[in-house]
């Protein structure tokens, strides 16, 4: 989806300890050079690294659909996604209910819009569909639901891949916070705030600006967010929404998924209306927050550019990835490349720190301080 537009010697072993080099160095050297080559070599030692970054941190995916058999798709619940965050050595996904979802499509210009007003509690039925999917597969398919930091630790360290459940846009309130309480109790534990359609708590980028940024209700929930343990996404709002919420949270905020305005590594793309501004971005760092970068680049070593772009506005410590993975449209296909993009990272010139940073250490700055 554009809707844009993962200790003691007793304790058991992350499950990276247990993946074999050779065959993940295989993966990542494809046919490079003959056996013995330089830069084989060179590329299994990139790949010893890069999975000793996802051994010694909690990688995450910030912001995900959970690939083409996921949570947005009409196909029930399945192994797969696990086996790809296995394959890749992802720990955590936020996986993303699109509430809106159901009155999305194309407009005139191509673009993902709202087509039709829904009915009354359409949203929140469809919701609640989705809650129902997230349930089983947590009970059936091998990912453990993560509630808070002591979870995600937990299944690191016994190698199971773990999920956040995520929220993409509050439409499904209709003005009723206890829909938020609600949500709460069921296990969710991030939320963005406005999607593509119009909602009662402040403007999106892609939409007609109605409401001059955050709405007072969208105070509210803000304030609620913090109150109960979410973490608040301000993806999609726009920099005016954003900038206001600064102002109410009292927790870091995320931007999960985007990039920085007129960014040279994605070139020209349909989806700028979604990029951010410098300023925009370092009104989510000032939180002691983190903006989360898509995987809509040519490449992945245009991906790593992207992050770089945003790094050099906000600083290492306030860049994620928030892939926004829906389908194959994307650099990153599925999680079996997670550990790719890791590499490319470290051969791109971060250091390990900062590669475990990026890939999952500063989300779980803002979890543990919204969550707890």
């Amino acid at each position: 989806m554009d809707c844009c537009g993962h200790g003691h010697a007793a304790a058991p072993q992350p499950w990276v300890w247990r993946r074999p080099l050779v065959s993940v160095g295989t993966m990542l050297a494809g046919d490079t050079g003959p056996r013995g080559s330089t830069q084989v070599a060179q590329t299994a030692e990139t790949a010893a690294a890069a999975l000793a970054v996802l051994r010694n941190s909690i990688s995450v995916d910030v912001h995900s659909h959970g690939g083409s058999t996921g949570i947005t798709s009409k196909a029930p619940p399945s192994a797969d996604l696990t086996n790809a965050m296995r394959a890749g050595s992802l720990a955590v996904a936020c996986l993303a209910d699109v509430p809106d979802w159901p009155v999305l499509g194309r407009n005139a210009k191509g673009a993902l819009a709202m087509v039709r007003t829904p009915a009354l509690g359409e949203l929140y039925r469809y919701h609640l569909d989705r809650l129902a999917w997230l349930d089983q597969l947590i009970a059936d398919h091998g990912v453990r639901r993560a509630l808070n930091a002591a979870d995600l630790e937990a299944a690191h360290q016994s190698g199971e891949p773990a999920i956040i459940a995520d929220v993409e846009g509050l439409d499904f309130l209709e003005g009723k916070l206890e829909r938020l309480e609600e949500a709460h109790r069921r296990g969710i534990r991030h939320v963005q705030l406005v999607h593509y359609t119009p909602n009662d708590i402040g403007d999106f980028q892609t939409g007609a600006v109605t409401h001059n940024g955050l709405t007072e209700f969208g105070a509210e929930v803000i304030r609620a967010c913090d109150r109960l343990g979410f973490v608040c996404d301000v993806a999609h709002a726009t920099e005016d929404m954003a900038k206001q919420a600064v102002k109410v949270a009292t927790k870091p905020l995320l931007l999960s998924h985007t990039a920085v305005l007129g960014s040279r590594a994605m070139g020209p793309t349909p989806l700028s209306g979604r990029q951010v501004s410098p300023s925009h971005a370092r009104a989510i760092a000032q939180t002691g927050g983190s903006v989360g970068i898509w995987h809509f680049f040519p490449s992945i070593g245009r991906y790593v550019d992207g992050l770089k772009e945003m790094a050099e506005i906000v600083g290492v410590d306030h860049v994620s990835i928030g892939t926004d993975q829906f389908d194959a449209r994307g650099c990153l296909e599925d999680y079996t490349r997670w550990v790719n993009l890791v590499a490319a990272m470290l051969r791109g010139g971060f250091t390990p720190e900062e590669a475990g940073k990026i890939a999952g250490g500063n989300y779980l700055r803002i979890f543990r301080a919204a969550v707890g």
